[in-house]
């Protein structure tokens, strides 16, 4: 599939695959949004805790994370609230996934930075439409919050 994506970057006339850093703990949404991802054109990156995914986030810088609000290590809340924190990603889209929709863990999701907010289980078309519209505020250089 060739889609020049919004923000991509450009290379000898190519453009680059946006990177997007998948976090969740639960092995069969991590291989389902991933494959779905990688076959819409993106280049995923994955992690299954939260340490770890803030190692990869500051390390990689991703275009965009989906993280899982609920994981070992460090939860996806703190783990957003310190990438908002660090100035070389607090520009990265976040986008909770979590299998919760009390207005309680959503509010808390808002406060501490995400974007967009998926209730689990997500359709990877959706995920796919929120990533893409993120991308291109992004590249247009707004931050819409949902």
């Amino acid at each position: 599939m060739n889609r020049r994506w919004p923000g991509g970057v450009e290379s000898a006339g190519m453009t680059r695959r946006p990177s997007i850093l998948v976090v969740d703990d639960y092995p069969d949404t991590l291989d389902v949004w991933s494959v779905s991802l990688r076959s819409a054109g993106f280049h995923v990156l994955t992690a299954t805790d939260g340490l770890t995914a803030q190692a990869t986030a500051e390390t990689l810088v991703p275009d965009l994370v989906v993280l899982d609000l609920e994981l070992p290590g460090r939860s996806g809340y703190d783990v957003a609230a310190l990438l908002r924190r660090n100035p070389a990603t607090r520009h990265i889209p976040l986008i909770a996934a979590t299998g919760f929709s009390h207005e309680a863990q959503l509010e808390r999701a808002r406060r501490v930075g995400f974007d967009v907010i998926v209730i689990k289980p997500c359709d990877p078309v959706e995920l796919i439409g929120h990533i893409e519209r993120l991308l291109a505020d992004a590249a247009s250089g707004q931050r819409a919050t949902e």
